[in-house]
């Protein structure tokens, strides 16, 4: 294993999320490698992690911050980005929440309904402002990815339906605070399919003549985000191939002078730096079953109950000849499983196990059902 434990990892508390901040540095700087040079704007999407430390590596790195909460913009304004590098987006929106995005000024609402369009303008009239949208379109294209991470379907509840737009921007003629400055897709997270990214630019090619048509020039277009990542060769391929994904835009997306283009990345940029590491409580034998029971479970890393997801796991402590176990945590729900028939070296109570790929959708997603405590994230690197 290639992802380095700290030194007191034997003696320290588990469980405990662990995230390499040198792997984190390496795959940021891939990003804007690939993304400077094409001149793509990249936001990073809090909901991925949202660990101060992180986010303090992320804005240095030049990164914009996409949010979907009130909270989530605080805590990037908090970090120090800058309300112009701060995008909002998510189906529900509260006032508190509009109110305060308002108040920082932040660059643009991804406005997901005619519905939010009208709450934004009043909100905005209320303040004495007028406030950059940006119309989340649902463009009903497959990304080919679990039913739950899949957003640009007619069926699901995101964004603005292809039928309804025209509607939409007969609407926005009568709200004066509102200024529409582009638009806005989102199809999905975990996309490994990146011919997907091809179909939605041609998408977008279309709309975008479309309100052309219609007296519309938009200075920017964000095309969301979704690149997936390998959580099966978490060490031979710990960074994504951030030169494909922009080269998909570059060649289908149609850009018209001057205009800008965002994308927003989470998981693909802080999955593989982050570990969720526990111990062995207890090694269970039944006729049909080992069972390895770990002092983590769902409550810290909720992906595998939720979504059936693999994480590759690994135990660290362990030489012994391999054998197969049911990897579960100690919640009292059937669901809190890791992985069934992993294949470890004979494992005992007491063994360190390490669960990879954790660092997007692990610790921001925690709870402390049956009143758990938070576990710590220790930083290495």
């Amino acid at each position: 294993m290639s992802f380095a434990l700290p030194a007191d990892a034997a003696s320290r508390p588990t469980p405990f999320y662990l995230y390499d901040l040198a792997l984190l540095d390496r795959t940021l700087a891939a990003v804007q490698q690939a993304a400077r040079p094409r001149d793509i704007h990249v936001h990073y999407a809090l909901k991925a992690n949202a660990n101060a430390p992180i986010l303090a590596r992320i804005r240095q790195h030049g990164l914009g911050a996409d949010c979907v909460s009130g909270p989530e913009v605080q805590r990037a304004l908090d970090t120090g980005f800058a309300p112009q590098d701060v995008v909002f987006a998510g189906v529900g929106k509260s006032d508190a929440e509009i109110n305060l995005a308002l108040a920082a000024d932040i660059w643009c609402f991804n406005a997901e309904s005619v519905e939010e369009l009208a709450v934004l303008n009043e909100l905005a009239g209320a303040q004495g402002r007028r406030t950059r949208v940006a119309l989340r379109i649902n463009p009903n294209v497959d990304a080919h990815t679990h039913h739950y991470i899949t957003t640009g379907l007619e069926a699901n509840k995101f964004g603005i339906g292809l039928n309804d737009l025209g509607g939409v921007i007969d609407q926005l003629g009568t709200l004066p605070n509102l200024e529409l400055v582009g638009l806005h897709a989102h199809i999905g997270s975990q996309i490994t399919n990146l011919s997907v990214f091809g179909e939605l630019s041609r998408k977008l090619n279309e709309l975008q003549t479309w309100l052309e048509d219609r007296g519309h020039t938009l200075p920017h277009l964000n095309v969301g985000g979704g690149l997936g990542i390998d959580y099966h060769n978490p060490d031979s391929q710990a960074i994504p191939d951030f030169e494909a994904y922009f080269r998909m835009f570059e060649q289908h997306l149609v850009r018209r002078p001057g205009q800008q283009v965002h994308v927003e990345l989470g998981r693909s940029i802080v999955a593989q730096c982050g570990a969720l590491v526990s111990r062995v409580l207890y090694v269970k034998r039944s006729q049909q079953t080992n069972f390895a029971i770990l002092d983590a479970g769902m409550t810290e890393l909720i992906r595998p109950a939720l979504y059936g997801s693999y994480h590759q796991i690994q135990n660290v402590t362990s030489q012994g000849s391999k054998q197969l176990y049911d990897v579960v945590g100690p919640i009292c729900e059937s669901s809190d499983t890791f992985g069934r028939e992993v294949a470890m070296p004979e494992t005992q109570r007491g063994d360190l196990v390490v669960i990879r790929s954790a660092g997007a959708y692990g610790e921001v997603m925690a709870s402390n059902y049956n009143l758990r405590e938070k576990a710590e994230a220790v930083y290495v690197g």
